[in-house]
């Protein structure tokens, strides 16, 4: 195995041509395929990698970049598994029949569903290869030990997940950018503070094209046994149980991990030059789905008030502190361990927003803001409805918040209330967008916000 993961890759130019056609149809099916509602017209070749010559079984590690009207095109990374056929276990995993180029008459797809690729990528973290464009690298005092047996992790959306024997588990970004990503950076700071909330990575794979770097794939030690927090939310909804114990517990260990960073990174001061145009970015993003999503007018003089407050008691000289952050907090990001223990995962933040802007220095209390978001949209799916279900949660979370930051974040209500409306007012078009019969969950949070105004 490590004599194939070391060896330079070659490939025939026409690769691209000949998986175009499949790759039309088979990319705007995937569930993490960002560009779903307009047409694939064509693909760029970022980079190739032959990680195995196409013999009984090929594979082939692409970033490709995919064409569409009104888009630059995203940069997506796959895995592409050729053989002559396919057995019954891979039919999920079909991409289609090659019927021109260097690989007509063979059957490509997604080979994370595959047992040998997936242990072929153990084995390139494991000893560091360097393979074509791409180069493993891990932390020398973690390690791995061969032969784990992989298996796919099915209920992810954005990204694909690789879990090796219960022992640890390798996110592969689907789409991605070059780049320093928050998704190593910031478990490698919080690491080297010694903050436990957040699995340190073991190690990761970089794609190096011309003079950029694409972080493609980040391992971690998997959380045996943990249950994410949107699972168990629903769970104890169902039972009729409350979670406000497990959401004081979640509070708590959201604060440790905004403490370490702010530790581990730079922090900034936000006064009136850095708010406004936080506001101003609030309001375009309101006038937009107000437009997208007509329900939403009838509120959209209410919410400027919101975003326009905050801009006030900035120009009044108060300040706010930055630090690096989550960027997409939730309950699906946060895992509960057999033991009780909290940690939170995927700090990619929001993947449609720039990563420069991922970047950036926030208020923690966006963090904050997503959560309370979460807890209404679990406290939707309850059958029959549970009242103050919710509203127990926030209250819980903040007071955990409190007990390990010192600062409650309702003592601050104008700033809470902009960036909960602002979370808000983007689950609306995206509701609109992808999931019209949740559209009133959201849509619930725009009346009570609206109607909160002091």
């Amino acid at each position: 195995m490590a004599d194939t993961v070391t060896r330079s890759g070659t490939t025939s130019p026409g690769l691209l041509a000949s998986l175009d056609p499949l790759l039309r149809e088979w990319l705007p099916r995937q569930r993490w395929f960002a560009g779903k509602g307009r047409p694939v017209t064509g693909f760029s070749l970022v980079t190739v990698t032959e990680l195995l010559p196409p013999g009984r079984l090929g594979l082939y590690h692409l970033l490709v970049r995919a064409h569409q009207p009104g888009s630059a095109g995203d940069c997506y990374q796959l895995l592409i598994g050729v053989r002559e056929a396919l057995p019954p276990r891979l039919a999920p995993a079909l991409i289609g029949h090659v019927t021109s180029g260097p690989l007509t008459g063979r059957t490509v797809y997604d080979a994370l569903y595959d047992t040998r690729p997936a242990e072929l990528l153990l084995e390139a973290l494991r000893t560091r290869a360097r393979i074509g464009a791409l180069r493993c690298d891990r932390d020398p005092g973690q390690e791995i030990r061969a032969g784990l047996v992989p298996r796919l992790m099915t209920a992810e959306q954005s990204n694909s997940s690789l879990v090796y024997g219960d022992t640890f588990i390798l996110k592969l970004l689907r789409r991605v950018v070059p780049g320093v990503n928050p998704d190593l950076e910031l478990p490698l700071a919080l690491a080297r503070e010694g903050c436990p909330r957040v699995p340190a990575p073991t190690a990761w794979m970089h794609a190096d094209v011309d003079d950029d770097t694409y972080v493609v794939g980040v391992l971690q030690p998997f959380v045996q046994g943990a249950t994410d927090g949107w699972e168990l939310a629903l769970r104890e909804l169902a039972k009729g149980e409350d979670f406000v114990a497990e959401a004081r517990a979640l509070g708590r260990a959201t604060a440790e991990v905004h403490g370490a960073l702010a530790r581990a990174l730079p922090t900034a001061t936000l006064g009136t030059a850095q708010i406004q145009p936080l506001v101003d970015g609030m309001v375009v993003r309101l006038d937009a789905a107000a437009r997208a999503v007509p329900a939403l007018r009838p509120y959209a003089p209410a919410l400027r008030t919101t975003f326009s407050a905050l801009a006030d008691l900035a120009a009044e000289g108060h300040t706010w502190t930055a630090q690096r952050v989550h960027g997409d907090l939730h309950l699906g990001q946060c895992l509960r361990a057999p033991s009780g223990r909290w940690s939170l995962i995927d700090f990619e933040g929001e993947p449609a927003r720039p990563l420069a802007e991922r970047r950036m220095p926030q208020p923690a209390v966006r963090d904050v803001a997503g959560m309370l978001r979460s807890f209404d949209y679990a406290a939707s799916c309850a059958d029959p409805p549970v009242p103050g279900w919710a509203h127990a949660c926030r209250s819980a979370y903040c007071a955990g918040y409190a007990e390990v930051s010192g600062t409650d974040p309702r003592t601050d209500p104008v700033l809470l209330r902009a960036l909960e409306t602002d979370k808000a007012v983007y689950e609306v078009v995206y509701e609109a967008r992808h999931r019209p019969d949740w559209l009133s969950v959201p849509l619930s949070a725009i009346h009570r916000l609206a109607a909160d105004l002091p």
